[in-house]
């Protein structure tokens, strides 16, 4: 029932596109719910401690992020990510369990009215994932504020599996932290945005716009009032399948879609036939009807990432033989299994030890599975024949039962003018999440080419749950700067 919008026009001061980690964290921040520096904690950043100890009465959210961010370091690029997971999870990445340093104490008067727009239930992508996958992250980085993954895993009687958790337990957290947090209300499930732009507030009709006037004057201090709002154009689907369009007119919208729905396409001859996929679901199901099994030709698998891994452990436990081709050197730095610790990862460990034994060139221990290094597709035919060059440009034909694709994943900005790319630091490339993400600010994550659009998550170069959070904080904290919702 909290998955609906009542009108076809609605004004609000604030819209978010995506409802994964970091909607909800920002929806949580932008609720009323204020971090503040715990008097008496420890944090084992000595110089952060002498900061947060100067005015412990101020809120995090209404201190100076870039102050207080200074001169930390981490596995993350962004200052206010680094800052909010290390207030958080102090000396976590030490291996360390220290509480967090933040109390959170629930101001209502600060909270700013909003709606999260997402496909599916809160959680985002979680929802599409093999429940059984586990994840990269351990399971306590995969947390929200103020709740405890590992907490809450308790509270089902169940445990970490070597501390990392299954996808199908991170979506029923998220959806339980909405709930628990009573943030149901801010949530439309089931809509699609199709379009985002700038419109002259005179544009409205005059109904709307009284509207949002209304609205907007308990909100946004006078001299904020725009001349131009954004138009947020979409709809969402009903119980009986019909799509009902909405507009909803904001001041800021906050654009957080992550880039789970777009996968890469190589760009070659025959990719669109039914035997190519770029998704690990379709092995799954090929798997339940039979199509492929231990007597079938191989299936090939192509990338070098942590998708295309999870595929060829899912093809070695079910004894499906394996081809796999990938553009990289197997000893490159960049190849994702030469960044993880062997201890906490074995079976990635294991797919990379394959990697490197099992080359066409010389047989190795593992069976069924044939690693091809450097090599890359030309072609899929309609006979199911693949065609492979190595570095070298020599040429080879494979029959297979079916292909996947794993290269990764682009988000999907087809709502935004031009998809977004004026947007990106890049304005000649596509919006990518590690080449090419959104250019923002990196204290409010305003897109710079864009004032009152904010940028979150995979879309700003922050592809972690556990760094997606100091994005919210930066947002939230610009947000009520703008509102004048920050005590003097």
């Amino acid at each position: 029932k909290n998955c609906s919008i009542s009108r076809s026009i609605n004004s609000s001061q604030l819209c978010f596109s995506g409802n994964g980690p970091s909607g909800i964290c920002l929806s949580y921040l932008l609720s009323g719910y204020t971090p503040y520096f715990k008097r008496q904690s420890l944090h084992p950043h000595p110089i952060l401690q002498r900061k947060l100890e100067e005015a412990p009465e101020v809120s995090v959210l209404d201190q100076d992020l870039e102050y207080l961010s200074e001169g930390l370091e981490g596995r993350s690029h962004s200052p206010v990510a680094l800052l909010f997971d290390t207030l958080q999870r102090p000396d976590t990445d030490f291996g360390g369990t220290a509480e967090s340093v933040l109390t959170w104490w629930h101001e209502p008067d600060r909270a700013i009215p909003h709606l999260v727009l997402g496909r599916n239930a809160p959680g985002g992508a979680w929802h599409s994932i093999e429940g059984s996958m586990v994840t990269l992250s351990r399971g306590e980085w995969m947390g929200l504020p103020d709740l405890p993954f590992k907490e809450w895993l308790k509270q089902k009687k169940r445990g970490l599996r070597n501390n990392r958790a299954t996808a199908e337990d991170i979506a029923q957290y998220y959806q339980h932290y909405v709930v628990k947090k009573g943030l149901q209300k801010n949530f439309r499930c089931g809509t699609v945005v199709t379009s985002v732009r700038k419109v002259s507030a005179e544009s409205i009709s005059n109904h709307t716009q009284k509207d949002l006037q209304e609205d907007s004057d308990s909100i946004w201090s006078s001299n904020e009032k725009s001349a131009e709002v954004f138009q947020v154009d979409g709809f969402f689907k009903t119980m009986q399948g019909d799509k009902e369009p909405f507009s909803i007119y904001a001041e800021n919208v906050v654009l957080a879609t992550g880039t789970y729905d777009n996968p890469t396409w190589l760009g070659v001859k025959g990719e669109n036939l039914s035997y190519v996929h770029h998704q690990l679901s379709a092995l799954e199901e090929a798997v339940k009807n039979n199509s492929v099994g231990i007597m079938t030709d191989p299936v090939l698998i192509v990338g070098a990432g942590l998708t295309a891994a999870d595929a060829i452990l899912f093809a070695h436990h079910c004894n499906i033989p394996v081809i796999h081709v990938f553009r990289r050197r197997v000893t490159d730095p960049g190849l994702i299994f030469n960044q993880l610790p062997k201890t906490m990862y074995p079976e990635y460990h294991k797919v990379h030890q394959m990697m490197k034994e099992q080359t066409a060139a010389c047989a190795g221990p593992y069976e069924h599975y044939i690693s091809l290094p450097e090599h890359h597709v030309l072609s899929f035919g309609k006979d199911k024949k693949c065609i492979l060059q190595d570095k070298n440009g020599c040429q080879k034909a494979y029959k297979i039962s079916m292909a996947l694709v794993l290269t990764g994943s682009n988000p999907n900005l087809s709502f935004l003018p031009n998809n977004g790319t004026d947007l990106a630091l890049d304005s000649e490339q596509p919006v990518n999440p590690k080449r090419n993400p959104i250019d923002v600010d990196p204290f409010t994550y305003e897109c710079t080419q864009e004032k009152g659009l904010y940028a979150l998550g995979p879309l700003a170069g922050d592809n972690f749950v556990r760094f997606v959070q100091g994005g919210a904080l930066a947002v939230a904290s610009s947000l009520l700067k703008k509102a004048n919702k920050n005590p003097p």
